[in-house]
C-alpha cells in the first residue's frame, strides 16, 4: 500500500506514528500540513505524534514539520519495540517453552516474536521466518537450520511480503507458527496491513498449530486488515487474560497461557 493512499480509512495512533516515521526517512522532511491532508487528522494530533516521535530519537522537529534522523526500517521497528518490553520478555519466554527439539516452526515480524528469536540458541530446530530482524537473529545459532522466504522488503515492518513470499510459503508445513498481531476482537485477529495479513492467513493453512503471542493492548482492538476468525488460532500466550479474553477463548476454542511477567 502506497504512503499516498491513507487518508481513506481510519489510522490508529501507533500506525500513525510509524508511518509518518517512514514518510520522513523516504522523504528527508515532512510538513505537518501535508500530513493532516495524508492522514486524516487534526494538526495538533500531529504536533502530538512529532514531539512523542522526537523524543525517542526517530525525527528532529522544525517549525512546521519533520526532518529525518534515521533509517525508516530502524524508526517503524523501535518505535514499536519500545512498547511493553516487560510484557514481550515474559511472552517471548513462555513460546519458547512450546517449542521441542526437532520442530519445524514459523517466525513472522513482530516485536514480541523478535524476542522469541534473541531465545532459541542451543535449540536443535528449523526456522522458517519472513522477518529480516529474525533472521539476523538466530543467523549465527549453529543448532539451527534457518530459512528466510524471500520477497519484496517491507522497511516499516522489516519483513517480505508479497506473491513471491506466499508462492515460497506453499513449499512448507510447520509444527507452530508464531504470529503477532495489532488486534485481538470479535472481528477476528487483524493487522495494518494487508500483505502482512495474506502472508499470516497463509502461514495458518501450513501450520499443525498457530500462536498468537500478544500482549493485552492489543485486546478489543480491530485493524484494517483481516487475519482470521479467532477460531484459526490455537493457543494465545498473552501477558493479562481478563474475562473479555477468556469468554472469547472459550468460545473459540482456544488454549490460553498467561505469561508470568514477573519472574
Amino acid at each position: 500500500m502506497s504512503l499516498d493512499s491513507l487518508s481513506d480509512r481510519p489510522i490508529f495512533a501507533d500506525e500513525r506514528q510509524t508511518r509518518i516515521a517512514e514518510l520522513v526517512n523516504i522523504r528527508g522532511s515532512v510538513r505537518n500540513v501535508d500530513l493532516v491532508d495524508l492522514l486524516g487528522v487534526t494538526e495538533p494530533t500531529i504536533r502530538k505524534d512529532m514531539r512523542l516521535l522526537e523524543k525517542q530519537g526517530v525525527l528532529k522537529r522544525t517549525h512546521g514539520g519533520a526532518i529525518a534522523l534515521r533509517s525508516s526500517v530502524e524508526s517503524g521497528l523501535e518505535i514499536r519495540a519500545q512498547r511493553n518490553t516487560e510484557a514481550k520478555e515474559a511472552i517471548a519466554i513462555a513460546c519458547v517453552q512450546e517449542i521441542q527439539d526437532g520442530d519445524a516452526i514459523f517466525l513472522d515480524s513482530g516485536t514480541t516474536i523478535q524476542k522469541i528469536a534473541n531465545k532459541l540458541a542451543s535449540r536443535y530446530i528449523t526456522v522458517l521466518t519472513n522477518s529480516m530482524g529474525v533472521a539476523e537473529a538466530i543467523a549465527d545459532m549453529p543448532t539451527i537450520e534457518h530459512i528466510l522466504l524471500g520477497g519484496r522488503l517491507r522497511r516499516v515492518s522489516g519483513s517480505l511480503v508479497g506473491a513471491f513470499t506466499l508462492d515460497a510459503i506453499n513449499h512448507f508445513t510447520v509444527n507452530i507458527a508464531f504470529l503477532s498481531a495489532s488486534g485481538f476482537s470479535q472481528s477476528g485477529v487483524t493487522v495494518a496491513d494487508v500483505e502482512e495479513a495474506k502472508l499470516k492467513a497463509a502461514i495458518i493453512e501450513r501450520a499443525r498449530r498457530t500462536i498468537l503471542a500478544i500482549d493485552q493492548s492489543k485486546v478489543g482492538a480491530t485493524h484494517f486488515a483481516r487475519v482470521c476468525d479467532l477460531e484459526a488460532i490455537d493457543t494465545l500466550v498473552i501477558d493479562q487474560a481478563n474475562s473479555f479474553v477468556q469468554d472469547l477463548c472459550q468460545a473459540n476454542d482456544i488454549k490460553i497461557i498467561v505469561a508470568n511477567t514477573h519472574a
